[in-house]
């Protein structure tokens, strides 16, 4: 009978140490777990201010379409629009960060928003 491949054993090598032989910015090897989970914060981080950033532009500019409607419906609807699209948008991003930490719970990774815990556990097999 032929093997699977989920039923032939693989060997894995030493643990994981990171980006290259010195890390980056001089930073040791077995320093990356914590590198790549300060990388993956900053670019949550600014993509949360990006979004936060386009919220109040949409906010800005609908404001300014709703003054400058003068009493036209459908200039009133469109700048409603625009801000109700900003509220929602910002509200989906900032409830993503809540629903990632839920759903981390729920499936047993209670601190999924920091990877780095989970990357030092991985070894290898005796």
């Amino acid at each position: 009978m032929e093997k699977i491949i989920a039923q032939v054993q693989v060997t894995i090598g030493p643990r994981l140490n990171g980006v290259g032989t010195y890390g980056l910015e001089g930073q040791a090897s077995s320093n990356s777990p914590a590198l790549f989970s300060s990388i993956l914060t900053a670019i949550v981080g600014i993509l949360t201010l990006v979004a936060g950033i386009w919220f109040m532009f949409l906010l800005i500019s609908g404001g300014i379409a709703w003054m400058g409607s003068g009493g036209d419906k459908g200039k009133l609807a469109e700048a409603r629009s625009r801000m109700v699209s900003g509220v929602v948008g910002l509200t989906i991003v900032v409830a993503a960060l809540f629903l990632a930490e839920i759903l981390g719970i729920l499936v047993g990774f209670e601190d999924i928003l920091n990877p780095s815990n989970y990357i030092n556990t991985i070894a290898p097999p005796p």
